[in-house]
């Protein structure tokens, strides 16, 4: 079946076949919060990307081949509430960005700065530092050497705009500019982005809107 990227919670993943990377995308918790697994079709290998709620609907995706790592975007604690148990019973190594892993309250093994590559199997994922949401989000960028990018932008871009910077005008324009000179300047129409919540887009859907967003102030 063709992937849309509409779930929702209690209902089943979304799969998006690529040729190297095949990406879960579930939703669960409260907040209607995305968890993506990514699985490596060379190796096998796993990566969880935001623990959010729900360990058990995890869990169960994962399933019985575990998973190696798993990256917290944030540390908001809508996208952590499942982290301690995923990681006590995967064993997985835990990543999280260097100017947030402090609000996230299970230890993080791997501090992430900007240009980082995280790799799952075969697959390299690029991370990308987004000051404004948080001081410390990172998103994640997968080249797909067969086709366009697919990016992990947690809570730093959705349909529709930015994430929420809480009226202040200083985050909302921090938040702005990372997103515009790390993704639209350098990425083309064709990525795919997956937010923290709600459907997924495209950069090219939503680039005639950054006047827009800049105007309007969030």
């Amino acid at each position: 079946m063709t992937y849309s990227g509409a779930v929702k919670v209690g209902g089943p993943a979304d799969v998006h076949e690529l040729s190297d990377l095949m990406i879960s995308k579930v939703a669960v918790g409260p907040m209607d919060n995305n968890a993506y697994l990514l699985r490596c079709r060379a190796t096998g290998e796993q990566l969880l990307i935001d623990a959010a709620a729900e360990p058990h609907t995890l869990l169960t995706l994962i399933g019985d081949d575990g998973i190696a790592s798993v990256v917290t975007t944030h540390r908001h604690g809508d996208h952590w509430q499942a982290l301690a148990e995923v990681v006590a019973a995967t064993g997985a190594r835990t990543y999280a960005g260097a100017y947030d892993a402090e609000g996230i309250p299970v230890g993080t093994d791997e501090l992430v700065e900007d240009g980082d590559v995280i790799r799952v199997g075969r697959v390299e994922l690029t991370a990308r530092h987004m000051v404004g949401h948080t001081p410390g989000s990172i998103v994640l960028v997968y080249d797909d050497p067969h086709g366009h990018p697919h990016v992990f932008t947690g809570d730093c871009l959705f349909p529709g705009g930015v994430g929420n910077t809480r009226n202040d005008p200083d985050a909302f324009a921090s938040l702005l500019h990372d997103v515009q000179t790390k993704l639209f300047d350098v990425l083309p129409d064709e990525t795919w982005i997956y937010p923290g919540h709600g459907r997924d887009t495209t950069l090219g859907d939503e680039r005639p809107h950054l006047t827009e967003w800049r105007e309007r102030g969030w």
